[in-house]
């Protein structure tokens, strides 16, 4: 994420100091701050998978749109995904990455990503915007148990492959508009992340924003994903802004 927020600082600067490029390519940076409701079972793959009491907990992502007039050269969007639950189990007898947990356990699910999407704006206009493409979700979390004095992880570094569309409906004249964005994976059917809501768009001098809210919904469906099976979702309602350069 920090990666992220130095390529947002830094493209930001650039458009302060050459104004003139960004009548050609613009740019589009935003964040969401979420609530999520985390529920769901994980275990090493070939056992049965567990279910912990988690928590509800706080996420929150943050990205960048690179978006150009040139034909046939898709745009593209990088969003860091912060993404993580905490939960425990009470009376545990079970095996994850070859040890044996007894007792009162805590776990902990990372299904932090980075997405990496390529679209086409197939409409852009004051009524409709769509955006058609695909993306790749890399994964650099970890599902992590341990007991008093020991724990287990195992990483996730793998990705996933997925179909993209980005809907937007606006009301001339007034600035409300609604939205969907959608990511479903193609080689792993059961993972999706959607988002849905209405936002208002303000015009600057220099820089437009849109303030947004909605609901969002994450799912982790996966049979041997990195050594995991997992069926995992967070779903809950969300705030955020966007700037457009």
């Amino acid at each position: 994420m920090k990666k992220t927020l130095l390529a947002c600082a830094l493209l930001s600067t650039l458009f302060g100091t050459c104004a003139s490029a960004a009548t050609v390519v613009g740019f589009k940076v935003g964040g969401d701050y979420w609530q999520a409701d985390t529920s769901g079972t994980f275990a090493e793959r070939g056992r049965t998978q567990q279910e912990f009491n988690y928590k509800d907990s706080n996420q929150g992502s943050i990205w960048l749109a690179v978006e150009h007039p040139i034909p046939l050269i898709p745009n593209v969007k990088i969003r860091e995904n912060s993404i993580e639950g905490k939960g425990s189990m009470s009376g545990a007898n079970f095996s994850f990455n070859d040890h044996t947990f007894i007792g009162d356990i805590d776990a902990t699910t990372d299904l932090g990503s980075t997405d990496f999407v390529l679209y086409y704006e197939v409409l852009d206009n004051d009524i409709v915007a769509l955006d058609i493409g695909a993306a790749y979700k890399l994964m650099n979390g970890e599902f992590r148990v341990a007991d008093a004095g020991h724990p287990e992880t195992k990483e996730l570094d793998s990705g996933i492959i997925m179909g993209y569309v980005d809907a937007e409906v606006g009301v001339p004249g007034i600035g409300l508009y609604g939205f969907a964005d959608v990511m479903m994976g193609v080689d792993e059917s059961g993972v999706y992340d959607y988002s849905v809501g209405l936002g208002w768009n303000f015009d600057g001098m220099a820089v437009d924003y849109k303030i947004r809210a909605g609901y969002r919904d994450f799912v982790f469906d996966v049979n041997g994903f990195d050594g995991v099976t997992a069926d995992m979702q967070f779903k809950g309602y969300f705030a955020g802004v966007e700037l457009v350069f």
